[in-house]
């Protein structure tokens, strides 16, 4: 694939991210033809390459969010590495870190000395709970987040403990409001030539997607508990027991309620039920329709089911395990699984690109750097000499 035919082409961000969050929403964009230099600190480098499991000693953790970028190494303590940081701060039209708030000032990397070099900078800063606030200065972690904003007080069975998110939620979702923010202000920069500071909160990032949550908390207080599978405002959509398996049943509105139980449970009687004839009545009777269906349900296996309901058009599928999504036809046909060749790891597999471009598809170029894998490339591209390279190394300015 050509970069130059990728939507983001052209478009240039320097990188001071490190984990998850940063490195995702730098990921997204390179993945979108975007050109990418990822600094990372001399010595161990991105903390996600002290994160396991390994392949030939690499981290297998940092290959899976920093492919299509470049990777170099600078200890931004001293002076000679921060003046080669401006001279990246010039070339590039975005910046995204997610230090703890304060980090950058103390480096002098911070929104304000680098908008000096360059005004037109979008300058992305992701962090625990942003930028202003009685708890900027806390350190934030997708966990911690998850408690704060009462994701882990809804998710989870009713009465139960608490439980997380199965993935690392708010740091994804850190990530891909970062994408959308970036974009945005690359818009207004592009129309304008103004840069600016855009400011995300892993602790705030997901609020907005409580949706069925806020609209009943905001109507009557109602304070969202545990559901198990269940959907929140609509019955029956949620997972069932069969014979062998679990199931997903997607009857979220009356036609395919009404479907479900006259042409896949062969149940027409449950549709005249008084406590199940309205969306309402059957979230107000769940408790008694959810043994009456997890007993249907006990007859047959999940495939069997599965091809019911299928050709009844109510929407079902098997609740699957990674392993089984990732070999799940569809996903394949759909490229969401590639192969990168690693320098260390070898042909590894990995995520592909969930946007579909019918004109400027992303790519998948590049496996992830190895640590300062193209340290001396980019400063030569910037004019720094091989004897300067060299005694810069031998001072531990860059790695």
């Amino acid at each position: 694939m050509n970069q130059a035919a990728s939507p983001l082409a052209g478009i240039k961000i320097l990188d001071l991210s490190q984990i998850m969050a940063g490195p995702y929403c730098t990921m997204v964009l390179a993945d979108l033809g975007a050109e990418v230099i990822k600094v990372e600190k001399t010595g161990a480098g991105d903390d996600s390459r002290e994160m396991g499991p390994y392949v030939n000693g690499e981290s297998t953790c940092f290959a899976q969010i920093n492919r299509n970028k470049q990777g170099i190494a600078l200890n931004l303590k001293d002076p000679e590495a921060r003046e080669v940081l401006y001279e990246l701060a010039r070339w590039a039209d975005v910046v995204v870190e997610n230090y703890r708030v304060g980090v950058t000032r103390s480096l002098g990397v911070d929104y304000e000395t680098l908008s000096r070099i360059n005004p037109r900078l979008v300058y992305c800063s992701i962090s625990g709970y942003g930028q202003s606030g009685p708890y900027a200065g806390k350190g934030g972690f997708d966990l911690v987040a998850q408690g704060m904003s009462g994701i882990m007080s809804m998710t989870g069975e009713p009465g139960g403990r608490p439980l997380k998110s199965g993935i690392a939620i708010y740091d994804v979702g850190a990530g891909l409001t970062a994408v959308y923010a970036i974009l945005a202000a690359c818009i207004h920069q592009m129309k304008t030539g103004e840069g600016q500071h855009v400011d995300i909160a892993l602790a705030e990032c997901g609020l907005p997607w409580f949706v069925w949550e806020a609209a009943a908390y905001f109507a009557d207080g109602t304070v969202p508990q545990g559901t198990g599978s269940r959907h929140r405002v609509s019955a029956p959509y949620q997972a069932f027991g069969t014979r062998m398996g679990f199931i997903m049943i997607g009857a979220a509105n009356q036609r395919t309620w009404e479907r479900l139980c006259t042409d896949v449970l062969e149940r027409p009687e449950l549709v005249t039920d008084p406590r199940f004839v309205t969306n309402s009545d059957r979230l107000a009777h769940i408790a008694e329709l959810e043994p009456i269906l997890e007993a249907e349900f006990a007859r047959a296996d999940a495939a069997e089911w599965i091809a019911r309901c299928e050709r009844a058009s109510v929407p079902c599928g098997p609740i699957n395990d990674f392993g089984q999504a990732m070999q799940d036809p569809h996903y394949l046909a759909r490229g969401m699984v590639q192969e990168l060749d690693h320098p260390v790891l070898g042909t590894m597999k990995t995520i592909g690109i969930p946007t579909k471009f019918s004109r400027t598809p992303g790519a998948l170029r590049t496996a992830a750097p190895l640590m300062g894998q193209h340290t001396d490339d980019v400063l030569r591209r910037f004019g720094v000499s091989d004897d300067k390279i060299a005694g810069m190394r031998a001072r531990g300015v860059i790695a």
